[in-house]
């Protein structure tokens, strides 16, 4: 597996496009963003589980129980999200105008919005949007793509990667958007992939769940579930080998490729997180199973102590083994061993015997690893966190006006 660039156009037979279309009133930036592959694909989706779910996760929902897609239409400035029952219908006007500037149907046609909750879709210029996203699509799109999807992210998140099956040649390609109401149990952001693989509905959901579980799902910023959290993968089969077998060793490389490239997304939203000057890994050993393992890892992720402490770069160890002991896994004091970066910090669920001006050094970096050990059992996880700053403050008090 290598990297390579064009993002959703790497793969063969997609194209996307980027516009500004006004979404919020006054602004020039890239806000609308189109994605489409030149084939039919199959097409998986997770979603937020939030119960205010807004109405594009509806019906990408049911277009991906249906199993097929060709285009995937964003935008950002507005979440349309509790918005009723004009929020439904302005999302079918949004399907059908795609569908009738690409000569789709309907039916095939996800839609995705990010922004501010609450307020009506300003239809006029998202139908704008959609006849320019039409006419400005390219196979070199992606990152304009990518840019019109972003709200308070400082950088665009776009990857791609190709990879060598027994039978040929495949490529993944992907674009991201998040940087606040990161939180686990579902991927808290809009993501879009693409490959040109050939593989059924069913299995491609499955690998995607698989990959979700080891990446979006292993991530926080600020512990609020989002009420538009999708993501979405399409497979069109213009790579031209034959499809991906259940049970083959291709199959298990496909997995491996999907599950970095959501991982490397995972990581640079977290990198962006709003405010953040961290970035904290933490990896939890010791446990019974992995879902225990990933139990301690989120606990401490999540905590708003443990986060402010790596914000004050302050080493305070007792916060995390505070966390780890919350967190609903039952283990032996005696057996915790939290290591900082490199060092020691606490054993045997005692302080450690390290130097303060040790541990002050690691605190001051950018990028932390905090390893903790509660015992010898085979679970393992590894969970992504960002710090909690006074600018994450300033963000958000006044993110909608």
């Amino acid at each position: 597996m290598k990297a390579v660039e064009g993002g959703v156009c790497a793969p063969k037979g997609f194209r996307a496009s980027g516009v500004a279309a006004g979404i919020k009133p006054g602004s020039t930036k890239l806000d609308c963003a189109l994605i489409v592959s030149d084939a039919p694909a199959t097409v998986a989706g997770m979603f937020t589980t939030n119960v205010m779910k807004s109405p594009p996760v509806y019906r990408n929902q049911d277009v991906c129980a249906a199993g097929s897609a060709r285009a995937v239409f964003l935008n950002s400035g507005n979440a349309n999200a509790a918005t009723g029952e004009r929020g439904h219908a302005d999302v079918q006007t949004t399907v059908e105008a795609v569908a009738g500037a690409l000569g789709i149907g309907a039916e095939e046609t996800c839609v995705c919005s990010t922004g501010v909750i609450g307020v009506p879709l300003p239809m006029d210029r998202i139908q704008n949007g959609i006849n320019n996203c039409a006419k400005a699509l390219s196979a070199a799109g992606s990152p304009d793509a990518a840019v019109a999807i972003m709200t308070t992210d400082t950088v665009p998140k776009e990857f791609a990667y190709e990879v060598e099956l027994s039978s040929g040649t495949v490529r993944l390609g992907a674009i991201a958007k998040g940087s606040g109401m990161i939180s686990p149990n579902m991927a808290t952001m809009l993501c879009t992939i693409t490959t040109d693989v050939s593989v059924t509905a069913a299995d491609l959901r499955s690998m995607l769940q698989a990959a979700v579980d080891l990446s979006f799902h292993q991530m926080c910023i600020d512990n609020d579930l989002s009420t538009s959290d999708t993501v979405l993968i399409l497979a069109n089969g213009e790579s031209g080998i034959p499809p991906i077998d259940p049970d083959s060793n291709d199959r298990e490389q496909f997995q491996a490729a999907l599950t970095e490239l959501c991982q490397e997304l995972a990581m640079a939203l977290v990198r962006d997180g709003e405010g953040a000057s961290k970035f904290i890994e933490i990896a939890v050993s010791g446990t019974a199973s992995d879902d225990d393992a990933k139990t301690i890892a989120r606990a401490i992720g999540n905590s708003q102590l443990c986060k402010t402490a790596f914000f004050g770069e302050d080493a305070n160890w007792g916060r995390f083994a505070c966390a780890a002991g919350y967190a609903g896994v039952a283990f032996d004091p005696a057996d915790l061993m939290i290591t900082l970066g490199d060092l020691p910090i606490c054993s045997g669920g005692l302080a450690a015997d390290y130097a303060e001006e040790d541990a002050a050094a690691i605190m001051k970096q950018h990028d932390i690893r905090l390893t903790v050990s509660v015992g010898d059992g085979s679970g393992r996880a590894t969970f992504w966190t960002s710090d909690l700053s006074h600018d994450y403050v300033s963000i958000n008090a006044d993110y909608r006006t």
